[in-house]
Order: structure tokens, then sequence, then C-alpha cells
């Protein structure tokens, strides 16, 4: 035997050696798959073929494969044991051995791929011209009452509208729902309508607020000059509540009408500082004053006139507090309570650490000594050094260089640690009930295990909605990574499901150097049940809030050929957004087919600007 025939039986043995592997692993889970939906058994049954043969590195077989001209397996996820038994077969016929034809895989590459593009159209409906890939859009508060919105939306591309409940109320949604409707009857399209589950969200707590004060500044040139003052409103204090802005100090009106224009007024700030304010406008229950001086001016600041006597500073809003950390600095988060700065002495010495409450309780169940915690969306990591039932202390691994604020109502992350919460708030119930009668598809967050897509089992069929509504599961966390093959197959009870690569919260849990790899894997998980994927979390965020791509949306939308939907949040400019990624995407496709590239004939442009031409 010469060293080609050896090499060629040695890949026989090989492969052999990997189909008995998949079989056992459909043995040893066949209660299992008989559990699924039967429209989801061969897709359960590939999915265990795919994670059997992942468990293995086959790196070295794809090279020799490559180098006799034969399938790597790199594009087989969808039809495991058919790409296996036909590298067999062809590897059989190099010695003679073959039979005519290979054995039947239960799953053939064609029908694999014939799957995913049934499922993908049940899920998220029927594809628009020239475009494989699916656009899904969050709808904005304004779409329910801007018709000709929701329309350019879906002449623009849109074939998914998401509305998102943890905004708004049924009263708003509703409205947004009748207008897609409309659109899609007036287009002659059916638009998918998609609703997020709200999920629990872990969260910082309040913060006391800061003094009740305001700083009004002129605009002053790079040598320090004033080229413009600050100009400053005088309101009737009556008022002042239904004012929007911030460029205003509410003082009593009586006084405020006896005020005439090129009045000088005085006070002294909080720091002690004369300030002059000339009168420069008057308008009813207003009055426009400017100062070329920095002022900060607290409730209960005198104003002094030189003809009408004095008014006192109303109540001003307090100043939203933060917490200042930098790295090293230790803080308690705390299961009740207000939240406080760090205090310090005169020479800058800490006298007590800063607080802040964490709005779910039962993380403080979960956590333990050593588990690592970010806040923000990871713009601040620390790790957890000391814990009792009701708090836990955290020292700052990472921060600005010159530290980072920590407001409320910011995001919690613990990536490593088993917190035991319920996929499904109370909210979420109730919403649940609006979501069943009105959308197509329902959007369900913060899956983490099976147990949580039993519980939204559980939930449907009480709504008597189990089959009639599809469902797309967020993958969100490190957890629900880590235990989505089992989520899968826990879902197949359903029909029909996606998922959502929540990239934006998955790339705080997993680690920004491994979100490229992960979500990877994810796509490789789902072509291998033929689960449609929804690619999301800042697709064209440029050019949806400023109206222009970065180079890195550019490429971020051409990569999202992978998935069967692309996800854009709302923003001034979404409507060219839509219009941009429907033109990126129906030109790519050419070039990639799902998980596998193509090779169209090579184009020239036409211009700097025109379009390819072969």
């Amino acid at each position: 035997m010469n060293l080609r025939e050896e090499v060629i039986s040695e890949l026989i043995e090989k492969m052999n050696n990997l189909l008995e592997r998949i079989e056992e692993c459909e043995k040893r889970h066949i209660d299992l798959l008989n559990s699924v939906s039967k429209d989801y058994f061969k897709s359960a049954r590939n999915l265990l073929h795919y994670n059997e043969l992942r468990k293995h590195d086959i790196r070295e077989l794809q090279k020799k494969l490559r180098n006799l001209g034969l399938s790597r397996l790199a594009n087989s996820s969808s039809h495991v044991k058919a790409s296996l038994l036909n590298n067999k077969h062809i590897l059989e016929s190099l010695f003679g051995k073959a039979a005519d034809h290979p054995p039947k895989s239960g799953l053939s590459i064609k029908n694999g791929m014939k799957r995913q593009n049934k499922f993908a159209k049940e899920l998220l409906g029927f594809r628009s011209k020239s475009r494989r890939v699916r656009i899904m859009v969050t709808q904005p508060t304004e779409t329910a009452e801007n018709y000709e919105m929701v329309l350019d939306m879906a002449k623009n591309g849109m074939n998914c509208a998401r509305i998102n409940c943890a905004h708004d109320t049924p009263e708003v949604w509703i409205n947004i729902i009748k207008n897609v409707k409309r659109a899609s009857q007036e287009l002659g399209r059916n638009i998918k309508i998609a609703m997020d589950l709200s999920g629990p969200k872990i969260r910082t707590g309040e913060i006391k607020p800061g003094p009740k004060v305001r700083k009004f500044s002129p605009v002053r040139n790079d040598l320090g000059n004033v080229i413009k003052p600050a100009f400053i409103r005088l309101i009737d204090e009556s008022l002042s509540e239904i004012q929007q802005d911030d460029d205003f100090i509410p003082v009593n009106g009586e006084w405020l009408a006896s005020v005439k224009k090129d009045d000088e007024l005085t006070l002294k700030d909080t720091r002690g500082k004369q300030r002059r304010l000339r009168v420069v406008g008057l308008k009813a229950d207003e009055v426009l004053v400017s100062c070329s001086d920095t002022m900060y001016v607290e409730t209960g600041t005198v104003i002094n006139g030189a003809r009408n006597g004095s008014a006192m500073v109303g109540e001003q809003p307090p100043i939203e507090q933060s917490l200042f950390l930098r790295i090293g600095d230790k803080f308690t988060v705390h299961r009740e309570g207000v939240g406080e700065p760090a205090t310090f002495d005169q020479q800058g010495n800490i006298l007590s650490n800063a607080r802040i409450s964490c709005q779910i309780h039962e993380v403080f169940n979960g956590v333990k000594k050593g588990d690592p915690v970010l806040f923000d969306d990871g713009k601040i990591e620390g790790r957890i050094i000391d814990q009792t039932s009701d708090s836990f202390d955290v020292e700052i691994i990472r921060a600005k260089e010159r530290g980072s604020k920590l407001k409320a109502e910011k995001g919690i992350n613990f990536p490593t640690s088993d917190l035991s919460i319920s996929g499904l708030t109370e909210k979420d119930k109730e919403d649940l009930k609006f979501i069943v009668e009105h959308s197509d598809i329902v959007n369900f967050s913060f899956v983490n295990t099976k147990e949580d897509v039993e519980e939204l089992v559980d939930e449907l069929e009480k709504l008597n909605a189990l089959g009639k509504i599809n469902v797309i599961l967020k993958i969100e966390t490190q957890k629900a990574y880590d235990n989505l093959t089992e989520i899968l197959l826990t879902a197949m009870k359903m029909k029909y499901i996606g998922v959502m690569i929540a990239r934006g919260d998955l790339a705080v849990e997993t680690g920004w150097d491994r979100i490229g790899w992960v979500q990877k894997e994810i796509l490789g998980l789902c072509n291998a049940a033929h689960i449609p994927v929804v690619w999301a979390t800042q697709v064209f965020e440029n050019m949806a809030k400023k109206g222009l791509p970065s180079r890195a949306e550019i490429t971020d939308a051409t990569t999202s050929l992978k998935a069967d939907c692309v996800m854009l949040n709302k923003g001034p400019y979404i409507n060219r957004a839509i219009t941009l990624l429907h033109k990126i995407l129906s030109d790519m496709e050419r070039f990639d087919e799902k998980n596998e590239s193509m090779l169209p004939s090579m184009n020239k442009l036409l211009g700097p600007r025109g379009r390819a031409k072969a």
C-alpha cells in the first residue's frame, strides 16, 4: 500500500469512527428526540450529530480531506451525517470498494438546506425580492401616530416590525400594530409583527440626589475671553414644573412682573461670588437676562433689584448624582435603600465607601466571593471581595484612566454567577396576553436555561397559544450560550422558533475578545438545528442615529449575511439605514449563501458609485 492509499485508508477509518459516535449519541438521546415536535425531529437529530462532531478537534482531518479535493466538513452543520457518508463513499470509490450510491442519511444535504429556508419563511415571513436575509426594524413611539413613517419603512425593505414591551403602553402598541398592518395591506406584503418581553433587568438602583443647584456659563474663546454671555430665563415659579429645558430660574411671579428692560440685577452665587445680571428681554411670565461670568444658583438664592426689592429663587431640580469609581476603589452593592457617593475628609481620605442598590434582589442569593461583576454595558468591571446576605463589596479592576461615573438605572452583569432569576416577570406574563392576541412572534428575553423555556411553554399553554405564535429566543448571557443546545432542544416542542444573537449584552458577558467566535458558534449550532438567526444590536447604529455609517458598520452588515434576519434599532435616520442595508444585503448575496461562500463571475465597478457589472 503506497502513501496515498494509507492516507485514504486512515480517512475512511476516521469517517467510520465519527459515524459510530454520532449514531451512539442518537441512541442515547432517543427519548429526548421523541419529545420534540415532529416537524423538528430531523433537525434535533442533526443538532445532536453536530454536537457530537464538535466534541472532537477535526482540523487535521479537514486538512487531509482538503488536500484530496473533498469536502472539509466546514459547511456540514445542517447535514452532518450526509456529509460524512458522502465523503466516506468517495474515499471508498478511490479503492474501487464503494457501492453505487452512498447510504441514506435520513437528511440529505439538499433537504438540510431546504429545512433552513422553510423554517425561516414560517418564522419571519416571505423574503424580499433579491434578498434572502430579512430586515427587522424596532418601532419608535412616533410610529403609533405617524403612518407615513411606517409606510416608508415597509417600502424601503422592512420585513418585520419589532415592538419592545419595555417601552410605551398597550394603547401605543396597538396603534403601531394598526399602522404596520395598514402598510402591509397597502403594499400587498405580509409584514410580521414581533414583540419583545421585557424580562428581568438587573440594574443599579436610586442614588441620593445632589444639591438643588444650576450652573450657567458664558462661551469663551481659547484665550478665555467671553465671546457670548450666558442667557438665562427668569420665569414665574408657578410655571416651572412644565418647563423642559434647563436654562431658567424660577422666581416669584409678582416680583417678576415689576422687572423692566435694562434693569441690573445682582446675586451672590453658592461660592459667595457677586454676579450681575442685565435684563435684555421681556415676555409674558418670563424675563431674559444675560451674565458674563460663570455662576452657580441654588434654591433660596436671593436676587436683588435696584428698584423693586428682592426675590428668592424657587425650587430647583436636584443634580443627578453618580458614583465616581477608579481602579482599586471599593464600594458596596446592597439590597435595599438609596445609594450615595463616597465621602472624603479635607485631605482626600475616604471616610465611607460609595454605596448603590441592585433592583433585582435574587442576585444576592447567587453571587459569591471572587465572581466578576460588570456595570454600565461593561464600561466598569469589578470583582466581589466580600459578601453578606444583603450586600456584597466590589473592588474595581477596570475603569477609565481618570475614573468612571456609575449612575442609577445602569445595567449590571454577572457573567459567571449562578443567578436563579426567572426569564418571565409578572409584567411579562401580563404583556404576553396582549402579545399572543396581536402579534406573530414573541421575543423571549433573558433565556438562560431549558427551565426558562419550559416556563414560557407553560404560559403559552395557559393562554391556549402554544403552536399558534412563533418564538424567538434572545441569547444575551454567557449562561445562555453555555446551555444553548439544551435550550434549543427544549424549544423544539414549539413551532416555529428562532434565535436572536443579542450581541451587546452577550459581548459584555462573554468578553469583547471572545464575542467574535461566540457568535460564530451560535450560528453553527442554529444552522445544525435549522433554526433561523436574527443578527441584532448596534447594526448601523451610527447610520440610524447620525445619518452616516462607519466603515466597521458596513463590514458588520455584510457579515450578517450568515444570519436569516438583521435587526435595526430606532433613530432619526432609520429609513436611510433600511435603504442602505437593503442594498448591501441584495448586492452581497451573490457571494454568500447562509454559511457558504459563493463565486459569481468577477465584477468591475462602473464609475465611483456605479453598480457592479460583469
